[in-house]
């Protein structure tokens, strides 16, 4: 009896082992779905605001258009007298470069870029052999606003410290409402220091 007891229990043990489940190699569903993509942990957070705007501008890539210097008005400004155009290139989803001619000078490009922080504003300041100027790369981040017709980019950390005369800059660039006008701006201290008009009902090409 004893040995048909010891039988039972030996195969009771093996049936409650076959019931268990197998490990499996395969993480577990919820590992997978906490993984982020690649793509979306770069994704720019720029604001529907910001976006708007960089959508606006894109929409003249491939364009190039003249402008005046309508502030000062003294004619005392450096670009007074000066044709001033505008080259809206090398757009992508990311990044608009705009080439900014005074004359024959050649030498300024404003970048607007959607970065972690948002949309930001660059100023690329080059030699004629295409070597960057000492003085370059200087804007910052827009703040974040609901008039997608208008970005104000005040002074960042690198350009305070790169020009400390600048560190109050507030650069604007403005998309008039009725899509004639192109503004570029400059206040220092909150007063105007520069501003100038760009025509598109008349692209140059």
């Amino acid at each position: 009896m004893k040995k048909l007891l010891l039988a039972m229990s030996v195969a009771f043990m093996f049936a409650s082992c076959a019931q268990q489940p197998q490990a499996s190699n395969t993480p577990p569903q919820t590992e997978e779905l906490e993984e982020v993509p690649e793509q979306l942990q770069l994704a720019s957070p720029v604001t529907p605001t910001q976006q708007a705007f960089f959508n606006q501008l894109s929409k003249l890539c491939g364009k190039s258009f003249r402008g005046k210097a309508v502030f000062p008005a003294d004619g005392k400004d450096p670009f007074a007298g000066k044709e001033l155009t505008m080259h809206v290139r090398e757009c992508s989803d990311e990044v608009i470069r705009i080439p900014f001619h005074v004359g024959e000078d050649k030498s300024r490009t404003w970048v607007i870029s959607q970065m972690e922080e948002g949309l930001q504003l660059k100023h690329d300041h080059r030699h004629e052999d295409g070597t960057p100027d000492e003085v370059t790369m200087y804007g910052g981040i827009a703040l974040d606003t609901q008039d997608a017709s208008t970005m104000r980019f005040p002074a960042d950390a690198f350009t305070a410290q790169l020009i400390p005369a600048a560190s109050t800059n507030e650069w604007s660039l403005v998309l008039s409402p009725d899509g004639k006008t192109f503004s570029y701006i400059l206040k220092r201290d909150n007063q105007l220091r520069f501003h100038a008009d760009f025509d598109l009902t008349q692209p140059i090409n």
